[in-house]
């Protein structure tokens, strides 16, 4: 039997750049390899694409703190408008052993927000997860919050500025408007980076100005007291939620530590401690979210969830963490798909969803 060859893609230039070499490491270690073939493409943080060997890709491999990637001898470069042989060698214009699929697991900008996905649709070929559209949509969390409030999804309060508005931004204004405390994130970043939780006007100009160091635009968002739920979703048209877990965070915040480096900054009840109702609740909105905003193959949706019941979207992850400590591999697990099951589906997705994306294509043409 001919295995699939999967081209997996990670590392970036991203702030989640170590976070994605943590994810990498464990697709690559839980593939089933009967089915498939692992090329392993490593993009650096200046961008360039490195063709990795899969026993030295990783330097440090097994701490959070200090793990690189293992740059090669071989850099690729993509050929646009082919429809096979996309990738080549630079050192001898060879082409790279032809893709069937890719995985890509580049976290944060140039990796979730569209851009390397819209590179794949110019290669054509199926990759694993959200669309160009979904995916930039879901990275900028003001966006988002937009059409899922329109939709009639509840959302925190917030408001959004721009790096030209900046003179705008006024403590007391936003005080008065959100109370205290509030939080300050960049609009377009994952994992809480740059993210800040401030209660005095010192911390809030010191969070707006770390905000804008990692984006164009910042939010200032409420404070809202409830527990922090997640929940993975699966599919393309007909997409499915996984049982939910509860994020504990044993410091401020769930922060980029926590979620990522330091293990006692937070703990993980899956299954959450949820009544059916609000677990049949949670499902359903995460699955109305994950419509509403055209996500495709995979994504977290992370809840706030008040005393009284009440559900606010805090934000949608479409190429979440696949580390060993990661929320969204361990939620599929508890609702009964192991992680190579899990991996074989996304792929599989990816696969369906180029299939019948090129017969729209045809039908097209054979009508012109």
């Amino acid at each position: 039997m001919k295995k699939t060859k999967v081209g997996i893609i990670f590392g970036g230039k991203s702030a989640e750049h170590e976070v994605s070499l943590q994810s990498a490491k464990n697709v690559v270690d839980a593939i089933d390899r009967d089915k498939y073939e692992v090329i392993l493409i490593g993009i650096d943080k200046q961008g360039k694409w490195h063709v990795n060997d899969q026993s030295s890709y990783l330097i440090n491999e097994e701490n959070p703190k200090l793990i690189q990637l293992n740059k090669s001898n071989e850099t690729l470069a993509v050929v646009p408008g082919q429809t096979d042989n996309q990738f080549i060698y630079k050192s001898n214009a060879n082409a790279l052993d032809q893709l069937d699929v890719v995985f890509p697991i580049v976290h944060g900008t140039l990796g979730e927000d569209g851009s390397l996905q819209g590179m794949m649709r110019i290669a054509n070929l199926p990759y694993v997860g959200t669309n160009v559209l979904g995916s930039s949509v879901c990275m900028d969390k003001d966006i988002a919050k937009r059409l899922l409030k329109e939709a009639n999804i509840s959302v925190a309060n917030g408001l959004a500025f721009s790096r030209s508005k900046r003179n705008q931004i006024n403590y007391k204004e936003a005080k008065e408007k959100l109370g205290v405390p509030m939080f300050v994130k960049p609009a377009n970043q994952g994992s809480s980076v740059g993210v800040s939780k401030v209660t005095t006007e010192t911390e809030f100009e010191d969070a707006v100005d770390t905000a804008f160091q990692y984006d164009h635009k910042v939010i200032i968002e409420e404070n809202l007291n409830g527990r922090e739920i997640e929940c993975a979703v699966l599919g393309n048209e007909d997409p499915k939620a996984s049982i939910p877990g509860e994020i504990l965070p044993q410091t401020e915040f769930y922060s980029y530590e926590s979620k990522y480096i330091d293990e006692s900054g937070a703990k993980l009840a899956v299954p959450a401690d949820l009544s059916d109702e609000i677990v049949k609740k949670v499902q359903e909105v995460a699955v109305e979210v994950f419509q509403t905003l055209e996500c495709e193959g995979l994504a977290r949706v992370d809840f706030f969830l008040t005393e009284n019941g009440d559900i606010y979207v805090n934000e949608v992850n479409t190429l979440p963490g696949f580390t060993r400590i990661s929320m969204y591999p361990k939620l599929w697990e508890i609702s009964g798909v192991s992680y190579p099951e899990l991996i074989h589906q996304l792929i599989e997705l990816a696969i369906d969803r180029h299939e019948k994306n090129n017969m729209l294509k045809s039908a097209v043409w054979d009508e012109e």
